[in-house]
Parts: structure tokens; C-alpha cells; sequence
């Protein structure tokens, strides 16, 4: 399976090539609602502290996600799993904020030129455009959340989001669309950060064109 593969030049690469092909999907709007999140590879180190899932030596220099957990502190969406990101600064870019909010939220300065391309943008249902911009961050990323935003930071193996369990799909009442959900150890992360890691599989993984931005959203992201 590609994905693990430790993390090579050709890994980086073949991400980049299926990023440059794929037509990005932008949605309308405003400057108040506009937000980026940073879909960052690197090294797993030696394992994710996820519930059930295994610590083994040989990940050491797999491919991995970072995500975060927010802080409890947060009045919107806290302790939910989440890309390091936020709002665009007035004049930034998607591009900018995100390697911005990396730099803030977890301590981590990566330069443009490590930017492998962007994923759709997906609405979220508190109103806010989320930007994907997907960068690699090289094995050796070392981290360090801000107690302020961010409870822990987790690399999750880019294994176990190709899982025969993943996604998983619920049915909303009222909605005709699924909710989306992404398996990680006994634990799972729900949509819309779900939806972005599922494309990110689709797309820069598996080479599929996938869109994803009618999927659900369960009612606490919603707020």
C-alpha cells in the first residue's frame, strides 16, 4: 500500500503531481467567514498516543498527519479534532494563514515552498469556508501546541485512514446526506475535519477526484 512507504521525495512528489491535477473547488465568501487549515505531512515519530492504536518502531519514519485536539478553554468547537488553522488576516492569503496558524498553534515555521497544492473548500455548518492547503512538513517536525488553543497534538499514521472501516457513514434526520466520520484507533474524527482528511486520502493517496463537500456534519460541530 503507497501510503506506507516510508516519507521519500517520491511520496512528496507523487502528492504534488495529484494536487497539480486536481480542479479545485473554491466556494463564495466574505472576508469575516473565510478560514484555512494546514493538511501537513511528516513523520510519525514513534506512534500516535491514540486509544487503541499500537506504538510500533518501524513507524518511525512513515507518512502521518498532524492534528490537533482543541483546548477545552475555546468558546467554539472545544476539544474537537481539528488541522491547525483559523480565520484569514486581513490581505492574507489561504496559503499564508495556514502556514501561519501552524507557527501559532503548534510551533512549527514551514515556508511556502514546502505548499504541495489545495483540496476543496468545504462550508462548514457555523458558516465559516474552510481552505485545505496541504504542506509537507518532512520527517523530522517537532511540535509544540499553544496551551491557549490547542490541548495536544497528534501524528496519525496515514495507514489508518486507508482502514476497510473508513469512512464511516450515518444517516442525519432531515438531511439527505451522510454524516462522515474517520476512524483513528478506537476513536474517530467527525466531519468537517473528517471531510478533509477523507479527501486528502481520495485525492493525494489514491489518486481518486473525490468531493466531499455534501457530506454531513454531526449537530455538535454545527455549533
Amino acid at each position: 500500500m503507497e501510503a506506507l512507504e516510508t516519507l521519500t521525495s517520491s511520496l512528496k512528489e507523487r502528492i504534488r503531481a495529484r494536487l497539480d491535477a486536481f480542479p479545485v473547488q473554491l466556494a463564495d465568501v466574505d472576508d469575516a467567514h473565510h478560514a484555512a487549515v494546514a493538511i501537513t505531512v511528516t513523520g510519525t515519530g514513534f506512534g500516535a498516543d491514540l486509544p487503541g492504536l499500537p506504538v510500533h518502531e518501524a513507524w518511525n519514519e512513515a507518512p502521518a498527519l498532524i492534528l490537533t485536539r482543541r483546548a477545552a478553554t475555546l468558546r467554539k468547537h472545544a476539544g474537537q479534532w481539528a488541522f491547525p488553522g483559523g480565520r484569514l488576516d486581513p490581505g492574507e492569503t489561504v496559503v499564508e494563514t495556514a502556514l501561519r496558524e501552524m507557527h501559532e498553534e503548534v510551533n512549527v515555521r514551514i515556508g511556502e515552498d514546502q505548499v504541495l497544492g489545495r483540496l476543496d473548500d468545504f462550508v462548514t455548518r457555523s458558516g465559516f469556508v474552510m481552505s485545505p492547503v496541504v504542506v509537507w512538513g518532512g520527517v523530522r517536525l517537532d511540535t509544540e501546541p499553544n496551551p491557549d488553543e490547542v490541548a495536544s497534538v497528534h501524528r496519525i499514521p496515514l495507514s489508518e485512514f486507508l482502514r476497510e472501516d473508513a469512512p464511516m457513514l450515518s444517516s442525519l434526520s432531515g438531511s439527505e446526506h451522510p454524516v462522515l466520520r474517520m476512524p483513528v484507533g478506537s476513536d474517530y474524527i467527525a466531519a468537517p475535519t473528517a471531510a478533509l482528511i477523507y479527501q486528502f486520502r481520495e485525492v493525494c493517496l489514491l489518486g481518486r477526484d473525490t468531493r466531499v463537500a455534501h457530506y454531513e456534519q454531526p449537530a455538535f460541530a454545527w455549533r
